[in-house]
């Protein structure tokens, strides 16, 4: 089958911008798959330490807003030894200018429950976090940098834990 074109000003026309659309539709796809997840984050309004260091990968689809994040496994955390966090490999939901919903993945833990995040939203310099019946508000200032998986911010401090838990028995002889 060979491809022929009428010499219509119309057709032609309508060819060029479908080809022009095709084009700049997988250039733009091209770029976003260079973006971090972080990078994604902050163009929809967010901090990056919403997301704890770690995050192998996402996809996103531009025109819903539905995400998926990937992390190499669960991560948990406590921040300011008050709320403890845990995200699950994969990180689900619905991305918007200064909202995300339909999480899936993030729970907090609140006295002895755990509770599920199914809401962040942005207003001004606070950040909304919603278990459903209940909600908080954090200053933004608070998730400028991403915490690490195990020990959140505070690593320092759980590495000198971890070392002296490390015994040495000094009654073991090697020879």
């Amino acid at each position: 089958m060979a491809w022929s074109f009428t010499p219509k000003h119309t057709s032609l026309t309508a060819f060029a911008a479908c080809l022009i659309f095709v084009c700049s539709v997988s250039t733009h796809t091209a770029a976003d798959h260079a973006l971090t997840a972080y990078q994604v984050l902050q163009g929809y309004g967010f901090p990056v330490g919403i997301l704890p260091k770690g995050i192998l990968g996402y996809d996103l689809d531009t025109s819903t807003g539905k995400f998926s994040a990937y992390l190499n496994g669960t991560c948990a955390f406590s921040l300011e030894g008050s709320y403890k966090l845990r995200y699950k490999s994969t990180i689900t939901g619905v991305i918007s200018q200064n909202k995300l919903r339909n999480l899936k993945g993030v729970s907090v833990k609140v006295l002895f429950l755990w509770l599920d995040i199914i809401e962040v939203t942005r207003s001004g310099d606070k950040l909304d976090f919603s278990v459903g019946i209940a909600s908080a508000d954090f200053d933004i200032d608070n998730f400028v940098e991403s915490p690490q998986c195990g020990c959140g911010f505070d690593c320092v401090t759980a590495q000198v834990e971890q070392a002296s838990k490390i015994r040495v028995n000094r009654f073991v002889s090697s020879s």
